[in-house]
């Protein structure tokens, strides 16, 4: 599985659905892989920001740039398992896993109303001012009964959202 020039196995098929907790069909890991071989352009069995940016949907995302902070360099397992995240079979804890690692970004394991912030500054470009986003973003901490001064930790955020309908769902078009 090193290079993208070879065939996936078997094994390799079964190794990957136990590295992403079976969040993907056999079929769809194959489909997955072949896409993965397309973005990785040199072939050398890893995936650069530079080649994910060649995906259109991707360059457009606002949160993008904090995405290949967690994308750049990966092979195809690593792939495989970041992009379980967006599989309906996983499970609402393993979602929100995803989304603190996207908003802890300065990955000290908490996450602070600068951190959420700068994201919200991502999400909402220039239709906001930053008194804007600061008075929304007060305002939510405040009515979740947070300060502007709290940091979160993995287990707030699982009390926060774990009693959502999360829905971080693609599909895989399976060729």
């Amino acid at each position: 599985m090193g290079s993208t020039s070879s065939m996936l196995t078997q094994y390799d098929i079964e190794e990957v659905q136990d590295h992403c907790d079976h969040a993907f069909s056999q079929q769809e890991i194959v489909s997955l892989y072949q896409r993965f071989c397309q973005l990785d352009r040199n072939g050398g069995g890893f995936v650069s920001a530079d080649e994910f940016m060649s995906v259109p949907e991707f360059a457009v995302n606002p949160l993008s740039q904090r995405l290949l902070r967690m994308l750049d360099g990966l092979n195809f397992k690593e792939f495989v398992a970041f992009l379980s995240a967006f599989s309906p079979r996983t499970s609402l804890q393993q979602k929100i896993e995803f989304i603190f690692r996207v908003y802890d970004t300065d990955c000290n394991g908490k996450v602070a109303f600068d951190d959420i912030l700068s994201i919200l500054r991502d999400l909402t470009g220039s239709f906001m001012t930053e008194q804007q986003r600061q008075k929304v973003l007060t305002h939510v901490l405040e009515e979740a009964g947070y300060t502007k001064d709290s940091h979160f930790t993995l287990p707030d955020f699982m009390k926060i959202l774990g009693n959502s309908e999360l829905k971080m769902e693609v599909e895989v078009p399976i060729d």
